[in-house]
């Protein structure tokens, strides 16, 4: 009973990352492309992606404006590759041994990822706020604290990995 519920859980947030990567990854993908048309057309920086508006600093500074755009589409590359990664960990899990050294490594990946996140999100805001785009209301936080979590949760399963190898040599 449990196993089939935790089955059926895991297949549910499998079918999640899915739409999570398919989604982000046309975002970033819709983001590169709108922004090589506006190489040839300067009016569509004013409607790159949901109403992001850039025009005028692509008229001010070019490299501003290609800087910002990079570092975003980083941000959405890197949150496609998490949710990609979340795929891989999840199609890895095998419930009758569930502790696994190469899912441990791939749920510390995701950490590092997710710090990854956080720290271009960072720079992005600076460099944002730096050209009057944003302002300093941002709030890293959660995302730095999900990092962690994240990074506890794969030292729990390695070393559950550990003990789990341990058990099966010595049967």
């Amino acid at each position: 009973m449990i196993k089939m519920k935790t089955e059926r859980i895991l297949t549910i947030l499998n079918v999640f990352s899915w739409i999570a990567f398919i989604g982000i990854s046309i975002k970033c993908g819709a983001l590169i492309f709108t922004y090589s048309l506006s190489l040839f057309n300067e009016q569509v920086a004013k409607d790159l992606y949901e109403g992001l508006n850039l025009y005028d600093l692509k008229k001010e500074s070019f490299l501003a404006y290609t800087l910002t755009l990079f570092l975003q589409v980083a941000t959405l590359a890197i949150k496609a590759y998490v949710a990609q990664q979340v795929i891989q960990v999840l199609s890895k899990i095998n419930l009758k041994s569930p502790f696994d050294m190469e899912v441990a490594q791939r749920i510390e990946k995701i950490s590092f990822l997710i710090l990854s996140i956080w720290i271009i999100s960072l720079v992005s805001m600076l460099y944002q706020e730096s050209w009057g785009l944003a302002k300093a209301d941002w709030n890293g936080g959660e995302t730095l604290f999900l990092s962690g979590l994240v990074f506890v949760f794969a030292q729990i399963f390695k070393k559950g990995a550990e003990i789990q190898s341990e058990n099966e040599l010595t049967v």
